[in-house]
């Protein structure tokens, strides 16, 4: 066998001399006859050792040489290999001493390239000691052997390599460094030497000390490996992250010196940029993130605190790019974020506190300047978190609350102490929109203005007092047909319901319902009348049949009924009670409106009024004049009806009091009231009902607050009755919390008001204490 080895090397040793000299290409047929060199030798040495003693395995009646692990010929061939490798690495180390810097890495990838290219070559070659005795030894647990690609790159790490590795890394990172400072560089040097780096890794484990050898084969040096980056890491990785660590943090100190925040974030955005296309250009990404992090250390996380400084007056001044652009960098740093957020919210409090300010005088005589100063400032924010800060999850947040806060508590709120205003001046704009108005914007425009109003309902707390608000103006607009379209009413509506549920728009719907189905019946009703011929006395009646305890109205008597509009009343009566046997119509007289047509002047005139103002222009027919205290008397006014009724004609000219100009409460009851007989108007159409006093106004969120109390009360107690009947046994602080949860969606509860139903239900026996304890309740069923 000796003689054997002797011979074969002899040949393998020529071819190999010829291969890593790579000055000649090495032909197909010298490689296959290097190849069937390795092969004789590993078969022809085997087969000779052979021995009766071998045969073990019986097929039949012949025996099958089968050679146990130590029989696999090849480890003489091996260490022929490893001496000639590490005798030509020798050489080439030797070669690599007069270099440095550029120099030394030119040379370094010329021989490393031409080193790999024959490694792979020649693994070809020992392909069959591979797959034999390689790979029985490796399957037996042998360490220090490796396949012959490996083997090869195994011999360059530790006779080169290593004696040339710091003075290799350095001149790259004084190459990288050069480029850094704006230097045009030869790339294609660095990757080289890096990627020999990365190669060497084929032999480690992923965390092992450097030069453990680790058992594996991989039987084609070309086929993707697992990646394995200690070399890399530990001879350039963390020396190029210090480099960079250092080199950053004296350029951010010493340009921040000199320059303002606005121009240092330009700057670390494109120092940043920069770093990413070296990774891509001529780095392995797995440094991408270290190179990130270090890269974020230093020139973001470091300068936090002077980012703060300028964010506020960066957000006063609308500059959505430069904020773009150090949201993108704090967004790189864990927690840097936050303080950003709260400095914003506080700001977008703070201009909307001042906006709502500048427009308080003007808000009870026209909402719409209070909802539109709250939308100018949501357009602006709104915008900036989408632009700026990409509608981060965090800032969208922060401009909720921030609205959330100034929208329920302001000058407007806190001037007449009441929460609720905000609410009520959204409802009143809504109605603005949704009524006839000569002043309502296009039909086409609408649509996106309740769209606007939905934005500021989002942050209204108590959204029941919209509710109870935006209830009673429904009612009028439908009751007094002044909807400017169904169709922005249904929309309307549908967006309430989409933000609030079924629940909060059930009664609203209902009332929309009833109202079609009061004109089917009151056409009804105008049929049977033109078919039995029924007196009406010239009345042309339409009725709304209202649903009790749907609509946000109240039974009030005004005055007596005049005796032309009774007989139209009673015939519906009559009408309606026999089709719906034990159902009561009750009339209200305070919201029935109707048009008297007035032929006492040149012109014709037609006036819309209250039924009091209908009721006091009928009795004109009799007579031109009546002293206060006859109207009093034969219409039987209730309380100082009588004067808010003469107003609004008072205010027109339609009537004139005798010795006085002005009605009050202090003006006698023997003044006499005249209809004018000079009285003129441009329009035909005199409306004497539509006027609304600050006494009406006033009265009316009087009665709101007052209506809100006892809904609240009872929303109250069934909630609390509703967790209590889940939960069985609660302790006081954890039902207070369930309840005011479950209760935020509608309104901010109260929380005296809360315990105030509590103690309620307890003595309804809904609830009871618990039996030694202070603060438990129980549910009884």
């Amino acid at each position: 066998m000796a003689e054997n080895l002797v011979n074969t090397w002899a040949e393998l040793g020529k071819g190999l001399d010829k291969i890593y000299a790579n000055v000649d290409p090495v032909s197909t047929k010298q490689y296959m006859e290097l190849y069937s060199h390795v092969y004789n030798f590993c078969t022809k040495s085997h087969l000779d050792e052979v021995t009766p003693l071998n045969r073990g395995r019986r097929s039949g009646n012949m025996s099958v040489a089968t050679p146990s692990g130590a029989e696999f010929v090849g480890e003489d061939l091996y260490k022929k290999l490893v001496t000639f490798l590490e005798d030509y690495v020798n050489h080439l180390r030797e070669g690599c001493q007069p270099y440095r810097g550029t120099e030394l890495l030119e040379h370094y990838n010329k021989v490393w390239e031409s080193f790999r290219f024959s490694s792979t070559a020649v693994n070809g070659i020992f392909s069959y000691l591979n797959r034999h005795w390689i790979k029985r030894e490796l399957d037996e647990g042998k360490t220090g052997i490796y396949e012959v690609y490996n083997l090869a790159v195994r011999c360059w790490q530790e006779k080169l390599f290593v004696h040339v590795a710091d003075a290799v890394t350095n001149a790259v990172l004084e190459l990288i460094l050069n480029e850094r400072n704006g230097e045009s560089i030869p790339t294609s040097l660095v990757s080289g030497v890096l990627n020999s780096y990365l190669e060497m890794g084929i032999n480690e484990h992923d965390d092992p000390p450097v030069g453990q050898p680790v058992n594996r084969v991989t039987p084609n040096p070309n086929e993707k490996r697992p990646r394995a980056l200690v070399v890399f890491k530990t001879y350039f990785e963390r020396k190029f992250i210090e480099q960079t660590r250092i080199y950053y943090s004296s350029e951010a100190q010493d340009f921040l010196a000199q320059n303002s925040v606005i121009e240092y974030l330009k700057k670390v955005e494109e120092r940043l940029k920069e770093e990413r296309d070296r990774v891509d250009r001529y780095l392995d990404t797995s440094t991408l993130d270290p190179l990130m992090k270090a890269c974020d250390d230093v020139l973001i996380a470091n300068y936090l605190d002077r980012f703060r400084g300028e964010f506020d007056s960066m957000l006063e001044n609308n500059q959505k790019d430069d904020l773009a652009r150090m949201f993108n960098l704090c967004e790189r740093v864990d927690g840097a974020l936050e303080v950003l957020r709260s400095i914003m919210e506080s700001h977008i409090e703070r201009k909307g506190r001042t906006a709502i300010a500048n427009v308080t005088s003007d808000v009870n005589s026209d909402p719409k300047t209070y909802v539109n100063a709250i939308l100018a400032v949501h357009q602006l924010f709104s915008s900036l978190v989408t632009c700026a800060f990409k509608n981060d999850h965090g800032f969208v947040q922060a401009m909720d609350k921030a609205f959330t806060s100034f929208i329920n508590r302001n000058n407007v709120t806190e001037n007449v102490k009441a929460p609720s205003r905000s609410p009520e001046l959204l409802a009143r704009y809504a109605d603005l929109l949704l009524r006839k108005s000569a002043k309502n914007p296009p039909e086409n425009e609408v649509e996106e203005a309740l769209n606007q109003v939905m934005i500021v309902f989002k942050y209204i707390e108590d959204k029941d007092v919209f509710q109870k608000y935006y209830s009673k103006m429904l009612a009028k607009r439908l009751v007094h047909e002044l909807s400017a379209s169904e169709d922005n009413e249904s929309a309307m509506l549908q967006k309430l319901k989409q933000m609030c549920g079924f629940e909060y728009t059930s009664k609203l719907q209902r009332m929309y319902t009833d109202t079609t189905v009061s004109k089917e019946l009151t056409q009804t009703f105008k049929r049977e009348v033109n078919e039995k011929n029924i007196d009406l006395q010239h009345v042309d009646l339409s009725v709304m049949i209202l649903a009790h305890g749907v609509w946000p109205f109240q039974f009030m008597e005004t005055c007596s009924i005049p005796p032309i509009l009774q007989n139209v009343m009673d015939k519906f009566s009559a009408f309606y009670i026999a089709r719906h046997t034990g159902r009561k119509l009750t009339f209200l007289q305070h919201m029935s409106r109707g048009e008297v047509t007035c032929n006492a002047y040149n012109r014709k005139y037609g006036f819309l009024a209250s039924t009091a103002q209908m009721a006091v222009l009928l009795k004109f027919n009799d007579s031109l004049s009546y002293t206060l205290q006859q109207l009093t008397d034969s219409l039987e006014f209730k309380n100082d009806l009588l004067h808010t009724t003469l107003q609004t004609m008072l205010k027109v000219d339609l009537i004139t009091l005798d010795g006085t100009k002005t009605l009050d409460a202090n003006t006698p009851m023997d003044t006499v009231v005249n209809l004018n007989k000079n009285f003129f108007s441009k329009k035909l159409k005199v409306d004497l009902s539509k006027a609304v006093t600050r006494s009406e106004v006033r009265k009316e969120q009087v009665d709101v607050q007052k209506d809100l109390e006892e809904d609240r009360r009872m929303v109250i107690q069934a909630a609390i009755v509703r967790v209590m009947k889940m939960r069985k046994k609660l302790g006081h602080s954890a039902l207070m919390s369930e309840v005011i949860k479950q209760l935020s969606v509608r309104f901010k509860p109260n929380v005296k008001v809360i315990k105030k139903c509590i103690d309620t239900l307890i003595e309804k026996e809904y609830l009871a204490r618990v039996e030694g304890t202070r603060d438990e309740y129980e549910y009884l069923s």
